[in-house]
């Protein structure tokens, strides 16, 4: 019995690209010939780059220690600022959740207004929201904590929207059939299902504040800071060193304990 000859198969045609496709394409190159040309990239200025690296670390090396309580209070005070500002803004981004939900929201138009809302607010940087409540609450903490929770908001209610969005129906259903309200049906089957995602997303958003807080103070915000913006216009390396190494321990501190907890609740 003769065995039958392999067939063979042509290989696939690659589809041209769209008119679309190619101009966008031609966009994007354009945009980024432009952009690295603006740039004003030269081999020249990269090497004094490297030399004015070598410069700062030579100075900064070793830190200088001298000012290590004014450090450590002006580090608590940033860890107290992010801290405060994510507390209020996942307190504030659940509701805003579920207003967000095509299942939770009361209306479709509070629903594409909510939605619009939390799309300005992650939209909006968190330096900008610095400066903004700079001048409306004048410098110190108070200013970073409203610029964290506006962006926690923005952050938070978008990903437990989208969570809440993929919550089992059926449990839900059956609350609404034995008589449960809206607000039962919220309480006693999509929270608890979507807590693990929520506490995730907010241990998430605690990092990102911490890292936000210190940038914050550069503009007025309080904090860390405005101690790394004070060593640095002053040339003093070694305590900006100091800060930064400061900076480093506690973001690395709460990464770690923050990836403990996902592993316990999730």
């Amino acid at each position: 019995m003769s065995e039958s000859s392999p067939r063979h198969t042509a290989p696939p045609r690659l589809e041209r690209p769209s008119p679309v496709a190619f101009i966008l394409l031609l966009a994007f190159a354009a945009f980024f010939i432009s952009g690295f040309s603006s740039a004003d990239i030269h081999l020249d200025r990269l090497l004094s780059g490297v030399v004015n690296l070598g410069t700062f670390f030579g100075e900064a090396l070793p830190p200088n220690f001298s000012r290590w309580d004014v450090i450590a209070v002006a580090m608590l005070e940033t860890f107290q600022m992010a801290i405060v500002g994510v507390v209020f803004g996942v307190i504030l981004s659940l509701p805003m959740a579920l207003l967000c939900d095509r299942n939770t929201s009361p209306h479709p138009a509070i629903r594409v207004v909510a939605r619009n809302l939390v799309a300005t607010l992650r939209t909006v940087p968190d330096l900008v929201w610095a400066l903004i409540f700079v001048v409306a609450v004048g410098l110190g903490p108070l200013a970073g904590i409203l610029a964290i929770i506006m962006d926690t908001i923005g952050f938070c209610a978008r990903f437990f929207s989208e969570r809440i969005e993929e919550v089992d129906p059926g449990p839900g259903q059956a609350l609404a059939a034995t008589g449960a309200s809206r607000s039962g049906v919220v309480c006693g089957a999509i929270i608890p299902e979507c807590t693990p995602s929520f506490v995730a997303t907010s241990l998430f958003s605690v990092e990102k504040a911490i890292r936000s807080a210190v940038v914050l103070g550069l503009v007025g915000a309080g904090g860390i800071g405005v101690e790394l913006s004070a060593a640095m216009n002053l040339f003093r390396y070694d305590q900006a060193l100091t800060v930064i190494l400061a900076i480093l321990v506690v973001v690395i501190g709460v990464e770690q304990v923050s990836a403990w907890i996902r592993k316990r609740v999730i």
